[in-house]
């Protein structure tokens, strides 16, 4: 407030000097000017100036410090300094019936939802089905009871097409490095070959063949996460020991 008065009182001296000059000069080569309408005019100039410098700094501070819409948090975001109000997380976990875990008559995109619903099945509190087109090799995410990222890539192959240890590579670049993956599991409605299985288990990589998943699905078998769970239970239990 302060810089604007002592800027308002400079701007209207100068115009006031200037006037002064000006009618002197005037009157001492003889003509006549008509002093008031030009005292008038330089004021009026004086002001409108002094309203735009006064006024247009503080519009563009205002418009500088006004949240963007689209911020961080997205359209709708609360101001600054609001606490935003908890929003229940839900999952749509997959349905389970007889239907949902029968794997002999869907394709591959049903394939992956009937894989889903067994982990739904087995007590994952949250399922999604990713696969698609740019999934990097995650076709369904799971998230065990305790805790655990299960990262599941499916493959619904014919009789004698076997999952190879090229896909095996593909996903092992990315199920822990780009999904992080507490257990990576690989299943498939065929078989794998011996190269396949060589490298996923040096990559921790579980493997469900056709069998395995009928056992799995059956109830015949537990969940290939099991393991991975007795493990953390044990490194908890030795934890509080």
């Amino acid at each position: 407030m302060g810089r604007d008065l002592v800027l308002a009182v400079g701007l209207v001296g100068i115009c006031l000097g200037g006037a002064a000059v000006f009618v002197k000069a005037a009157v001492e080569t003889g003509g006549g000017v008509p002093v008031l309408p030009v005292v008038t005019v330089l004021l009026l100039a004086a002001g409108v100036a002094l309203a735009r410098w006064s006024i247009s700094p503080g519009l563009r501070r205002s418009t500088a410090c006004t949240p963007s819409p689209r911020g961080p948090m997205g359209p709708g975001a609360p101001a600054s300094g609001a606490s935003p109000a908890a929003e229940p997380q839900t999952t749509d976990l997959p349905e389970v019936d007889s239907s949902a875990l029968d794997h002999t008559t869907v394709d591959a995109d049903g394939f992956e939802h009937t894989v889903a619903a067994l982990c739904a099945r087995d007590g994952c509190p949250q399922v999604e089905v990713v696969g698609g087109a740019g999934d990097l090799g995650a076709d369904v995410l799971a998230t065990t009871a305790d805790g655990l990222r299960v990262v599941i890539q499916c493959k619904h192959y014919g009789e004698g097409n076997r999952v190879g240890s090229q896909d095996l590579q593909r996903f092992g670049g990315t199920c822990f490095a780009v999904h992080g993956a507490d257990v990576a599991v690989v299943v498939t409605t065929s078989e794998f070959t011996a190269p396949a299985a060589e490298y996923a288990a040096a990559c921790d990589i579980v493997c469900v063949d056709g069998d395995g998943l009928a056992a799995w699905t059956q109830t015949h078998t537990p969940p290939p996460w099991t393991a991975a769970s007795a493990a953390r239970a044990g490194q908890v239990t030795d934890a509080d020991a």
